[in-house]
C-alpha cells in the first residue's frame, strides 16, 4: 500500500521526505512529512463504494467549510493540475483507488468516555456545520447519496445471498428493517435534506488544546440534520454525555426535532448498519466482534418490534 501512496503523491507539488502509515482500517491513511517539514495526511480509499462523483462532492463539501472557517477541518491540497484528488491502479486488486491529500491536523481523537465539554464542542460543530450547508451547493457534475435508504446505501451482507446468518436471524433484522425504512421516509416527506457529516463520533475528530476539529467525512450524504444528532448519539454512554452533545447544538441553533421513538428508529438503524458492516469487513480485530454484536443486535431487534 505505501506504493499507491508514493505514486499518488507524484501528483502534488510536494519534495516528500517520509511516508508512514497511520490508520489502515476501513480506508488507510499516511502522515506525508515533506523536506521543509510540512505535515500532510494521505487518504487512500481503500474499502470506500464512493464514486468519482461522490468523492468529488465530498471533497469539495469539506474544501467549502474549510474556506468558510467556522468549522476546524482540514484543507484539500490539489494536484499540479487542480484536481482535488487523484486515481492510482491497483494493480493486485485490478482497481483504482482515490486518493485525497490534506493538510495536517493536530490533536488526538476522544477517549472512549469523552469530556462533556468535549461533547458540547462536538454538538457546536455539527450545527454550525448544518447553518454552513445550508447555502453549499454540491458542484455539477458531482453527488452524494440521500440517506432515505434504510441500510444508506451499503452493499448487504445481512439478508442477501452472501449472508451467514440463519433465517430466524435474517426474518427479525428484515422486519425491524422495514418499520425503519416505512419510519424514515415518512420523515423525508416535505422537507429539505442538507449535506451531513453522518458519522459524527470521538474517532472522526480531534481535540487540541481545547479546541475540536473534524475529518473523515467519507459516510457523508444528503440527509437530515435529525440523522446527524442521532448517530453521535448512538456512540454515547450517559445522560450527561447526551444532554452536553445537544446543549452545544442549541447554543448554535435550534435543535433538530426528534421524538422518542424517531431515536429508537435511528439507533436501530445504526446497529444494524454497523452489523453488516462486521460482516463485510476484513479487519480481523473488528470481525472478532461479530458473535456478541449480533446476540446483543437481535436482543434488542426483538425488544424493539415490540414497542
Amino acid at each position: 500500500m505505501i506504493d499507491i501512496a508514493n505514486d499518488a503523491l507524484k501528483s502534488y507539488p510536494l519534495s516528500v521526505k517520509e511516508v508512514s502509515l497511520i490508520n489502515n482500517e476501513y480506508n488507510a491513511t499516511f502522515k506525508v512529512v515533506t523536506t521543509d517539514n510540512q505535515q500532510f495526511a494521505l487518504r487512500v480509499n481503500i474499502n470506500s463504494p464512493r464514486t468519482t462523483e461522490n468523492l468529488k462532492a465530498e471533497v469539495s463539501w469539506v474544501n467549502h467549510l474549510h474556506k468558510d472557517g467556522r468549522v476546524k477541518v482540514a484543507q484539500p491540497i490539489e494536484t499540479t493540475e487542480g484536481e482535488l484528488f487523484v486515481s492510482i491502479k491497483h494493480e493486485y486488486s485490478l482497481r483504482e483507488l482515490h486518493c485525497v491529500l490534506y493538510s495536517w491536523l493536530p490533536g488526538s481523537e476522544f477517549d472512549d468516555e469523552p469530556e462533556l465539554v468535549q461533547l458540547k464542542a462536538l454538538g457546536e460543530a455539527m450545527a454550525q456545520m448544518h447553518i454552513v450547508a445550508r447555502d453549499f451547493a454540491l458542484p455539477s457534475d458531482s453527488n452524494l447519496p440521500i440517506l432515505d435508504d434504510v441500510m444508506w446505501w451499503t452493499e448487504d451482507f445481512l439478508l442477501s445471498e452472501r449472508s451467514v446468518l440463519d433465517q430466524e436471524s435474517k426474518d427479525l433484522i428484515s422486519q425491524a428493517l422495514q418499520v425503519i425504512d416505512a419510519h424514515i421516509r415518512s420523515l423525508y416527506i416535505g422537507v429539505t435534506p442538507i449535506v451531513i457529516h453522518a458519522d459524527l463520533h470521538g474517532a472522526n475528530v480531534l481535540w487540541s488544546e481545547n479546541s475540536l476539529s473534524v475529518l473523515d467525512f467519507d459516510d457523508s450524504g444528503i440527509g437530515l440534520p435529525v440523522q446527524d444528532l442521532a448517530t453521535a448519539i448512538y456512540y454515547l454512554d450517559t445522560p450527561e454525555q447526551d444532554a452536553a452533545l445537544r446543549e452545544g447544538y442549541s447554543s448554535v441553533a435550534t435543535l433538530p426535532e426528534m421524538s422518542e421513538r424517531d431515536l429508537e428508529v435511528f439507533l436501530m438503524q445504526r446497529r444494524i448498519i454497523l452489523l453488516n458492516y462486521l460482516y463485510e469487513t476484513t479487519n480481523e480485530e473488528h470481525r472478532a466482534m461479530i458473535p456478541d454484536y449480533l446476540v446483543e443486535s437481535l436482543r434488542r431487534i426483538n425488544i424493539f418490534l415490540r414497542t
